[in-house]
């Protein structure tokens, strides 16, 4: 709504006037006698518009946020709605990775932050020592991490076994056509070259949960490597962000790598089907995601930490994970709380069905309905 001012005059050699303030001059352009009466009533006008979004700009609420590029396809579409819906409510979130996410929601440097790997006791532990608080995690939607290639000649949906991924990225399996790879797809023709792994560079959500699911299918992974959102990659390439590991995975030949289902999509390269704890040879979709959450979805723990990676059910896809909003318990500016607390009220319900469209799942009923409680948490 624009504001109500006391007093607006216009004068031919003067200006617009406001409250008794001299706003928009028109002295340059307006020459006595020369202009009509309607030309002044339209410059009037757009004076006045002018300075309103100034106003209005001046009064915007903005809410920073950095961390996984996981769900940025996502979280940018819903911080473009939401601002559509609410002007006075801006967004400004950087795809830095979970770890920069963690790193600079923990600093205090921004309002929020986003992470595909839930926060360890540690890190939590630390954000309570500088800030005497605790940090909630907020779900918001559900994805899949998917094996992607690029092997000349080879078009079509290549299958892997836990076994054949842990070899790759361990750097035990360096052949294209090793058995490994070519038992579970006949008649596929797998040239003889080398494998060029491809990982994150940056602390990433992505590895984290590609890193999980390895960790609970390969005792030789979790040895040595483990979990996390960074770890000690034994061979390969890295690239920054999602995007980095798409771009890098496009432009090498025989490359592999791994990153989120919508990257896959949006840049029109293949990725796998991967067995699951059922022996089944599972696509990422939106059903199989769904399916690794139905069995967790009712025993949720109360902070909302919880893998779903290598989730029992035929039609589950074994490389599946919520991810998270980071938001903390104390937040003292009243105004950026209730826009806060406001967003993830939205999110929850309405901005659920932006969701399948970008190759996201959404939050199971029972998952959404204990968030709205957890809600009251944010002060």
């Amino acid at each position: 709504m624009f504001p109500i001012f006391n007093r607006v005059t216009i004068g031919c050699n003067n200006s617009v006037m406001v409250g008794g303030q001299t706003w928009v001059s028109f002295r340059k352009i307006c020459v006595m006698g020369e202009m009509s009466l309607m030309k002044r009533l339209m410059l009037l006008a757009v004076g006045v518009l002018a300075l309103c979004a100034i106003v209005v700009a001046d009064n915007a609420l903005l809410i920073n946020g950095a961390g996984a590029t996981f769900p940025y396809p996502i979280y940018s579409k819903w911080f473009d709605v939401y601002h559509n819906k609410f002007p006075n409510t801006q967004f400004n979130y950087q795809s830095i990775g979970s770890g920069g996410g963690i790193k600079q929601v923990t600093e205090g440097t921004v309002d929020f932050g986003a992470s595909d790997g839930p926060m360890n006791d540690d890190q939590l532990k630390a954000f309570q020592d500088k800030h005497g608080s605790g940090i909630l995690h907020f779900p918001t939607v559900l994805g899949a991490v998917v094996p992607t290639y690029n092997i000349a000649g080879v078009s079509s949906s290549l299958n892997f076994t836990s076994e054949a991924l842990a070899g790759i990225f361990l750097g035990k399996i360096t052949k294209w056509n090793d058995p490994a790879i070519a038992g579970p797809n006949k008649g596929v023709n797998l040239p003889a070259t080398d494998i060029v792994v491809v990982h994150r560079s940056d602390g990433s959500g992505t590895s984290y949960i590609w890193t999980d699911y390895l960790s609970k299918v390969s005792d030789e992974w979790k040895s040595k490597a483990g979990k996390g959102t960074s770890v000690n990659w034994p061979v390969g390439l890295g690239g920054k962000g999602n995007e980095g590991v798409t771009g890098l995975v496009k432009q090498t030949p025989n490359a592999i790598g791994y990153v989120e289902l919508i990257y896959a999509i949006q840049n029109n390269i293949p990725y796998g089907s991967v067995k699951n704890s059922s022996g089944e040879f599972v696509k990422a979709s939106l059903a199989g995601v769904t399916a690794a959450a139905a069995g967790s979805a009712k025993d949720i723990p109360d902070d909302f930490r919880v893998s779903i990676t290598n989730a029992p059910g035929k039609t589950a896809y074994p490389i599946s994970s919520f991810t998270w909003l980071l938001i903390p318990e104390k937040i003292s500016d009243a105004g950026k709380r209730d826009a806060i607390k406001g967003f993830l009220k939205w999110m929850i319900t309405d901005g659920q069905n932006d969701v399948e469209a970008l190759s996201y799942a959404k939050l199971p009923k029972e998952v959404a309905a204990k968030e709205m409680k957890a809600l009251s948490k944010v002060q």
